[in-house]
C-alpha cells in the first residue's frame, strides 16, 4: 500500500466533525436498535449481524465479546460509518448517525502509525487531516505525550518505540480530536502477553481517568472483565445479542490488573465462557 493511500485510509478512521463541548452526564452516548448487516456477493447474501440492541452511557466502558465471526467488528464498522446499515437504527447522543455531528475516535487492532513519520507526526495526524490550528490542540497532544510517557520520544520514529509504546501513541492520536466515543477494535492483540497486560491496564486507566465512552471488541475474556463496566456477549453468526453481563468487582480500585484479583473475577469468567460455548 502506498503512502497517499494508507494517509488516506487513517484520514476515513480519523475522522469527522470537531465535536461540541458539553458536560458529562449519565445520558445514552450510543444506542443500537434492531440493527443488522448483511453480506452481498454475486451469490448470495450473508447475515452477519440481526436485531442488534443495546445502550452505552455516557462515560460508560463496554465490551462486546462473542465466537469468531460474530460480527464484533462489523458492528464497529457500522458504528463508525464505514458501512451501510442494512436495518435498524445507530443514534449517538439521541441524533441518528447519518445526522450525527459528533466525533467518534477509533483504534484498530494495530497501531497503523505511518513509518516515515515521526511520532509527533503521528500523534497530530489527525488534526492535519482536519486542518485544526488551534495551539491549544496541540499544547493538549504535548500534555498528552508527557502524561503519558512519550514526551522524551516524541520525534522518534515507530520502528524506535516498543509494541507498547506505540499503542499508547496510537491512543493519543485518537485523544487529540476530543471524540465523544471510542471505538476499540482489539487493540493490543498484537501484543505479546505481558505487554499486552501492561497496556491495557495503561490504556484502560486512561480512559477511565478521561471519562471516555468506549466500547470495546476483543476475544480475550479476562480482558472484558478486567476493563469494562458490562459485557455484551453475542451469539454465533448472525449475530444477535445473547446476554448483557454487569460487571461489579470488589477491589478497591478497578484499573484492570487490579480487577484481576477480584475474588468475582473467576466467577465472572466462568459465566462467559458458558454463554459463548453454549
Amino acid at each position: 500500500m502506498s503512502r497517499n493511500n494508507i494517509t488516506f485510509f487513517l484520514s476515513s478512521i480519523i475522522y469527522t466533525i470537531i465535536p461540541k463541548k458539553g458536560d458529562m452526564r449519565m445520558t445514552t452516548a450510543l444506542s443500537l436498535e434492531q440493527v443488522s448487516y448483511s453480506y452481498h456477493t454475486m451469490k448470495q447474501e450473508t447475515t452477519a449481524l440481526s436485531s442488534i440492541t443495546f445502550d452505552v452511557l455516557s462515560g460508560e466502558f463496554v465490551a462486546v465479546v462473542g465466537p469468531s465471526g460474530c460480527g464484533k467488528s462489523t458492528m464497529l464498522h457500522l458504528i463508525a460509518k464505514l458501512l451501510p446499515l442494512s436495518g435498524g437504527t445507530i443514534k449517538i447522543n439521541g441524533v441518528p448517525i447519518e445526522e450525527s455531528t459528533d466525533h467518534i475516535g477509533y483504534m484498530l487492532q494495530k497501531d497503523q502509525l505511518l513509518p516515515w513519520r515521526t511520532i509527533y507526526e503521528n500523534v497530530t495526524l489527525g488534526l492535519k487531516i482536519q486542518n485544526i490550528k488551534d495551539p491549544e490542540a496541540f499544547d493538549k497532544v504535548d500534555r498528552l505525550l508527557e502524561l503519558y510517557g512519550l514526551k522524551d520520544f516524541k520525534n522518534s520514529y515507530p520502528s524506535q518505540l516498543s509494541g507498547g509504546m506505540r499503542q499508547r501513541a496510537a491512543l493519543i492520536r485518537t485523544l487529540a480530536l476530543s471524540p465523544d466515543i471510542l471505538l476499540l477494535d482489539e487493540p493490543f492483540s498484537a501484543l505479546d502477553y505481558q505487554t499486552r497486560l501492561r497496556v491495557s491496564d495503561d490504556i484502560g486507566t486512561i480512559i477511565k481517568e478521561k471519562k471516555k465512552t468506549a466500547l470495546l471488541v476483543t476475544h480475550d475474556l479476562s480482558e472484558a472483565i478486567s476493563m469494562a463496566d458490562r459485557v455484551i456477549v453475542l451469539s454465533k453468526r448472525p449475530g444477535t445479542v445473547k446476554t448483557i453481563v454487569p460487571i461489579h468487582l470488589t477491589c478497591e480500585k478497578k484499573t484492570p490488573q487490579a480487577a484481576r484479583n477480584a475474588v468475582e473475577f473467576k466467577d465472572y469468567f466462568n459465566q462467559l465462557w458458558r454463554e459463548i460455548n453454549d
